[in-house]
């Protein structure tokens, strides 16, 4: 089935989807400056939409693509440059539904220096906020739907700035090896196929991983 969401052709801004949730989700990034802001690959618009059209090869359902098109609304914990203030998410809920604003809210409030480690450490996943600081334990889909928008995310990245592959790709290669059972079968064949020469047995290693360096 043909995944819903970015299309895979033509113009690379241009969206498609159900309803007209993608457009006007689109328009709404324009307003808020995503398309002059500078990003790995061109603008973040363009991130946004590439992680989004990743999302849906990779056969995620439209709430999780959605997700991903804005999933840098609210800043993030290693590219702090929000769109949306988190006391307007009522209103990017209107726009892309609830549970794909929850899992948005999820990956921007995500205390990368706390819970990247956890994710190597057992279930349940106990997550850190740092807008807040508080801690608590989503739902184990919440967290398979979080850690696939972050493979799709730094995969991006990687494939678009050489520097910060060489800088955080081992790092990035042990997050995802250690955190595989909650990626989808094809987002863990990405992760190999694009960090597999970021393995331990692929050369030197890169030291310690700088958890809050990268977009």
């Amino acid at each position: 089935m043909r995944p819903t969401g970015p299309s895979d052709g033509g113009d690379p801004k241009s969206v498609c989807g159900p309803a007209a949730v993608w457009p006007a989700a689109e328009k709404f990034l324009r307003a808020r400056g995503a398309g002059e802001m500078p990003h790995p690959g061109g603008t973040l618009l363009d991130h946004l939409i590439r992680v989004a059209r990743l999302l849906g090869a990779w056969g995620a359902d439209p709430d999780l693509q959605a997700a991903g098109l804005c999933h840098g609304a609210y800043g993030t914990d290693g590219f702090d440059q929000a769109l949306v203030d988190t006391t307007e998410r009522a209103l990017l809920a209107d726009l892309i539904g609830e549970r794909a604003e929850a899992l948005v809210h999820l990956y921007a409030s995500c205390d990368r220096s706390v819970v990247y480690p956890r994710l190597a450490n057992g279930r349940p996943v106990v997550f850190r906020d740092r807008f807040t600081g508080r801690e608590y334990t989503p739902p184990e889909p919440d967290v398979r739907s979080f850690l696939e928008i972050t493979a799709a995310n730094e995969l991006d990245v990687l494939a678009h700035n050489a520097d910060l592959a060489d800088r955080h790709g081992a790092a990035l290669h042990r997050l995802f090896t250690r955190s595989r059972d909650l990626l989808s079968v094809a987002a863990r064949d990405a992760c190999v196929q694009q960090l597999g020469r970021h393995a331990p047995d692929a050369g030197p290693g890169s030291g310690s991983p700088a958890w809050t360096t990268w977009y």
